[in-house]
């Protein structure tokens, strides 16, 4: 069987020369290389969804995820929770109890139905600070308790006080330079970041 040259090779003709239909891309309807084509791309849907499958089933859930970065990451970084001269825990009145509660549940990320996200060991374990009058929790007392200045001096009356700039509450502060409590001073640094993005963009179109 003859061809013009440069033209491209039938399945006929590759089965005359023994060449594989295949290596020459056949693109006839119903041929060899259709078939062949449309089984390979069953077996790469198939992979696809099998590694999808195995993906689901073997990886972890987000709560098992979150719980891995907060044990592994932030929470040793914090510091330790402050104690009275004697050694002892600060502690809270039950009226300020009363108001640390819901403050828990709504702040907390680790807090669950009453439970600790952080003491999860395959087991439920109850969050230890919604039942103590104590200060016991490093994530209570550093990123829960800041959102309620006044409640957080009311606790820590021993340690020294200021009164927030902006808003006039008393705060506990974490340096010798802080000016506002933790509510006051997110809106007055977004201020100040927002101040100097414009005065630089001033100063790129000048």
């Amino acid at each position: 069987m003859s061809r013009s040259p440069g033209s491209v090779p039938t399945p006929e003709h590759a089965a005359i020369v023994g060449v594989p239909a295949k290596s020459h891309g056949f693109v006839g309807r119903g041929g060899a290389a259709e078939r062949v084509s449309f089984a390979a791309c069953g077996e790469t849907n198939d992979t696809q969804l099998a590694t999808t499958r195995q993906e689901a089933f073997s990886g972890r859930t987000a709560k098992e995820k979150w719980r891995e970065h907060m044990r592994e990451n932030p929470y040793k970084r914090l510091p330790p929770i402050e104690r009275r001269q004697d050694g002892s825990l600060y502690r809270m009145t039950p009226a300020q109890r009363k108001q640390a509660n819901p403050l828990i549940r709504r702040e907390c990320c680790n807090y669950e139905d009453g439970n600790c996200m952080l003491l999860d060991d395959g087991d439920a374990h109850t969050c230890p600070q919604a039942i103590s009058f104590s200060v016991c929790c490093k994530w209570f007392r550093w990123s829960v308790l800041p959102q309620a200045g006044t409640l957080e001096a009311e606790i820590f009356r021993g340690k020294d006080l200021k009164c927030c700039e902006v808003c006039g509450g008393v705060f506990v502060p974490k340096s010798n330079r802080a000016k506002y409590c933790p509510g006051c001073a997110a809106r007055v640094h977004r201020r100040q970041k927002t101040e100097s993005e414009r005065k630089r963009r001033s100063c790129v179109d000048s």
